[in-house]
């Protein structure tokens, strides 16, 4: 395999998949559809998890764990959840293995399960059974847990971070003694979603609510909040779900209201998972690997020494000493590269990793009391002085979280597009981009433009304006202005 990375404009699938691999995010693991996540990835991942978590604790949320087995029966008892996943589940039906002198290892026939167990593709079904348990009266709500877990769901198709057969992901289960509630509770969320790609990952969304065919097995209503990545094609980031009382009819969860009477508690769910470390790979990646929000990145500042002797390392240590404490005292995230190669060979490897800040710091900038500093995003140089150090490169990191930002913003839009024919808009589609435009409501008009283009209606954003447009399709009056694009 060539350790280059493709240019995304020639080969952007496995530009991708070479920088996931070359950065060192991930590689695949030995079960088809799985992957390991390396320490870089992972800590990404933890960054992006620590931003979400801190969000949601401040607002009320705790964390708490459910069984990753949940009863077969469980899920037949939501017959739209159970269809929505049916095809995805794994299923454990016995318990233990033995030694066969002619086969070698082998089930053990005697082991099998009375009751199969599904291995958790999502946690509705078991945590409302745990919620009839725990929810009898009004005073007993809202219930707003959160849980960080593993699902698994055996995806035919897969590539690493953005559909994998086991992923990581944060799931919200909240009970709530009215709709009024409950819907409040699925928009704050999606807002705060919102919050987590534009102000955390850099990456510009839009805001709105799928279609009837596009919802959430079992949902009243689906939230979400949809990226176009690098080669301009949508990426669902993020997903909040009003379940009505769905689940808590499923599951006989009622409760006493401060009238005395006996009602169906109201839910939601949502979630983000590590596709996410995806989205900003296809966003933000350039030829040269990785492009990092400093926000999240895993090191904010990486400084490369340039040494010909042990006398130049000590000279560095001790010129540095003092700004590199008082930088990590503002809780900047750095890390000092003192292996071995070659100068050369460490600016293109953190190039490729996408720290945003690289220092350069040699003899003859210690004669010159200043440092070099490469900006990841605009690939530029400057020199600092020493001194400034300290005031200048926590404005700079923020200067790289805008412009990042203000770049992706200005590629989604730029590729976003009004058409006033369905050929054009055929064209746009094939060629890559999003299209807003009319749509009058008809999930036959929905599923004719899926079959003809392999575009979805990513969602009915929260600004539309259906006056005077017309389906794109049909051309009848439209009753929603949509977000159509070929998705990830």
């Amino acid at each position: 395999m060539n350790n280059n990375p493709t240019k995304p404009k020639i080969n952007f699938s496995d530009w991708y998949t070479r920088i996931v691999k070359k950065a060192g995010l991930a590689d695949y693991g030995p079960v088809k559809g799985t992957m390991v996540i390396k320490p870089y990835g992972f800590k990404l991942w933890e960054n992006i998890k620590d931003s979400f978590d801190t969000m949601i604790k401040k607002t009320g949320h705790v964390n708490a764990y459910f069984p990753l087995f949940i009863p077969k029966s469980f899920l037949a008892k939501e017959a739209e959840h159970v269809e929505g996943f049916a095809k995805e589940c794994a299923i454990v039906t016995h318990t233990r293995l033995k030694n066969d002198e002619e086969k070698g290892i082998i089930i053990d026939p005697e082991s099998k399960l009375e009751e199969e167990i599904i291995v958790r593709p999502t946690s509705e079904t078991v945590i409302w059974s745990m919620y009839k348990k725990w929810i009898q009266s009004y005073r007993d709500l809202p219930i707003l847990i959160n849980q960080w877990a593993n699902v698994v769901r055996w995806e035919m198709r897969t590539r690493l971070f953005l559909r994998t057969s086991e992923f990581l992901w944060q799931e919200g289960h909240t009970a709530h003694e009215t709709q009024e509630e409950a819907q409040k509770e699925t928009l704050d969320i999606l807002e705060l979603y919102r919050q987590l790609a534009e102000d955390y990952l850099a990456i510009p969304v839009f805001t709105g609510v799928k279609t009837n065919s596009e919802k959430f097995a079992g949902a009243d209503k689906t939230y979400c909040i949809e990226a176009m990545m690098g080669d301009k094609r949508a990426l669902q980031a993020g997903t909040s779900h009003n379940l009505g009382q769905n689940f808590a009819k499923a599951f006989d969860v009622k409760f006493q209201t401060k009238d005395n009477k006996e009602e169906f508690v109201w839910a939601t769910s949502w979630g983000i998972s590590t596709r996410l470390v995806g989205a900003i790979i296809l966003t933000h990646g350039d030829d040269k690997g990785l492009r990092l929000p400093p926000k999240i990145a895993p090191y904010q500042v990486v400084i490369i020494p340039i040494s010909k002797s042990q006398d130049d390392k000590c000279k560095i240590e001790s010129y540095l000493e003092s700004t590199i404490k008082a930088l990590k005292s503002l809780g900047t995230r750095i890390h000092v590269d003192w292996t071995n190669n070659t100068p050369g060979f460490k600016f293109n490897e953190w190039e490729m990793k996408g720290v945003p800040l690289r220092m350069e710091v040699g003899p003859r900038d210690i004669k010159n009391d200043q440092v070099v500093i490469a900006r990841r995003d605009l690939k530029e140089k400057m020199f600092l002085s020493r001194k400034d150090i300290f005031s200048e490169v926590p404005k700079l990191l923020e200067m790289i979280q805008d412009n990042l930002f203000a770049q992706a913003k200005k590629f989604r839009d730029d590729n976003t597009f009004s058409v006033s024919s369905y050929q054009e808009f055929c064209s746009v589609i094939e060629k890559g981009g999003f299209v807003r435009c009319g749509w009058n409501g008809s999930s036959k008009s929905e599923m004719k433009i899926k079959e003809d283009t392999k575009a979805t209606i990513r969602c009915i954003p929260f600004d539309e304006n259906p006056d005077r447009k017309n389906c794109i399709l049909s051309g009848e009056p439209a009753k929603h202005e949509v977000i159509f694009a070929k998705a990830y």
